[in-house]
């Protein structure tokens, strides 16, 4: 069906997936000038009255949705005897193809994902409908990282008692499926409470709970089995998390979380409580969304780097340092001492001076390419730009050109406070003078990360003056041109509030 159009309107333009009733096109729609995903139920299932009239309520359910965390539906119709729904375009991957890719998430972003669905479920249950079908692959990523839950197909009304989805119908996937659901009995909200609790146990652990050869050992094994203690597969989970896991995950749903607000509202608890903590050195990857991969040829790959002995130069520098000092200071004096005035200047020429403040504690907790295949630089060595020493250092991939070979705008790592700060400055240490960088702040390590400084050419050790309208957590040095060599090293970063 790629390149026909429908109802004189959208022209199918890429299929992005398949299901089992319906294909999803990426779309454009002539009359608005937009792109829209197209959902279109299979042909053998257009001539089959209940499929048709499932795949209408889809679009009458999800119609009645208006969330951040919900893919909005834009449209509907028939042609030719096929039925059609059209949607908002959300530019990412689903959380499935994330998993798929990189295994079990960070804790904290793991807890962040799973709160975003529950908010967006929650919405949907106080308004009468039950989604039936929690899924890593119902969940979208779009550009700023943020989950929206899509796919209502098989949701129905909360009052529903007869019809398509009585009592003896099973409906959803295996591995994600209530037990009562798997027994075909009435389901509400706490078997979309399961579901999820299924969903945060894969993205903590990159395990879904039961694992079988087909749909029904799944089933029977979410009947019959106590799922494992997540902290049983992963030691840094907290109790807490393991604990709401587990109760979410529990046989008989009068034990579980009574609505999806109360579970949403102890993911929120147990997310505050690993917000407070301070972040790990090297953590497990952030992931983030991304759209097709970019093809990426780096220059053929360096020995690991190992930071060259260096002679022990800098007892002379200070003492030139201080030396220089005084004989300002002196000439200071004696300038005002005759009636003259002097006013300030620059530092070293590479991005400035001191800056006044006191120091903040700053850890490097990840490396940043969002451009990249990956979603990460060089992971490498990330905490040596925050241990102290400034003999070891981060360095970036190696490039055959400045300018990352035209492939990417830039590349960086992410520094955390240990709360949110409003910093006044920042100092970079390095080896390969050259390179171009800003600073940027934000919220999260998946982003967005707002520009808070200038753009400066880095020198040995170079201040940059930040302007930080609300304190933050996390800030990304952002390099977008290298030095020569097609490298930079970040061996010392130091911060002042």
């Amino acid at each position: 069906m790629v390149g026909e159009t429908i109802a004189d309107r959208y022209e199918l333009e890429e299929v992005v997936g398949t299901g089992g009733m319906s294909s999803v096109y990426r779309a454009h729609d002539r009359m608005l000038e937009r792109t829209v995903a197209l959902k279109v139920l299979h042909e053998h299932y257009s001539r089959d009255d209940d499929y048709v009239e499932r795949f209408r309520r889809e679009a009458r359910a999800a119609a009645q949705l208006t969330h951040p965390g919900i893919v909005t539906v834009i449209d509907r119709g028939e042609q030719n005897g096929r039925q059609f729904i059209v949607f908002e375009h959300v530019d990412g991957e689903t959380l499935k193809d994330v998993i798929e890719r990189e295994g079990r998430l960070p804790v904290r972003r793991a807890v962040e994902l799973a709160l975003e669905v529950a908010r967006a479920l929650q919405f949907a249950h106080e308004r009468g409908l039950i989604h039936r079908d929690v899924k890593p692959q119902n969940v979208l990523l779009n550009g700023d990282g943020r989950a929206k839950v899509t796919d209502f197909g098989i949701a129905r009304s909360v009052d529903v008692e007869q019809g398509m989805t009585q009592t003896g119908t099973v409906m959803g996937t295996s591995h994600y499926l209530s037990p009562e659901q798997a027994r075909g009995e009435p389901v509400d909200e706490k078997s979309d409470v399961y579901a999820l609790g299924a969903v945060l146990f894969e993205l903590l652990t990159g395990e879904v709970p039961f694992s079988g050869d087909n749909f029904v050992a799944v089933a029977m094994r979410h009947i019959h089995e106590q799922p494992r203690d997540v902290r049983e597969l992963r030691l840094d989970i907290p109790p807490r998390v393991a604990a709401a896991v587990a109760r979410a995950l529990e046989k008989d749903p009068a034990k579980r979380f009574p609505t999806m607000r109360d579970f949403a509202d102890e993911l929120n608890a147990c997310l505050k409580e690993l917000t407070d903590e301070a972040p790990a050195e090297n953590p497990t990857m952030i992931v983030r969304p991304s759209g097709p991969p970019t093809l990426v040829q780096p220059a053929p790959a360096r020995p690991a780097y190992k930071p060259p002995r260096r002679r022990r130069w800098w007892p002379l520098a200070l003492a030139l340092v201080v030396l220089a000092a005084a004989g300002a200071i002196t000439a200071g004096v004696l300038l005002s001492s005759s009636g003259s005035q002097t006013s300030g200047g620059s530092g070293d020429g590479g991005g400035g001076g001191g800056s006044a403040g006191a120091p903040v504690q700053l850890t490097a907790v990840l490396s940043y390419d969002p451009q990249g295949n990956n979603g990460v630089e060089n992971p490498q060595g990330v905490s040596s730009a925050t241990d102290g020493n400034p003999t070891t250092a981060w360095r970036t991939e190696d490039y055959t050109t400045a300018d990352f070979g035209g492939l990417k705008s830039g590349v960086g790592i992410i520094l955390a406070t240990a709360q949110p700060t409003q910093l006044r400055s920042l100092t970079i240490t390095s080896d390969t003078p050259g390179f171009n960088a800003r600073i940027k702040a934000g919220s999260s390590t998946a982003g967005p990360f707002q520009p808070v400084s200038d753009s400066q050419t880095v020198g040995s050790r170079t201040t940059f003056s930040l302007n930080v309208p609300s304190p933050e957590r996390y800030y990304l040095i952002w390099i977008t041109y290298l030095a020569s060599g097609g490298y930079a090293d970040i061996n010392e970063v130091t911060a002042k509030g």
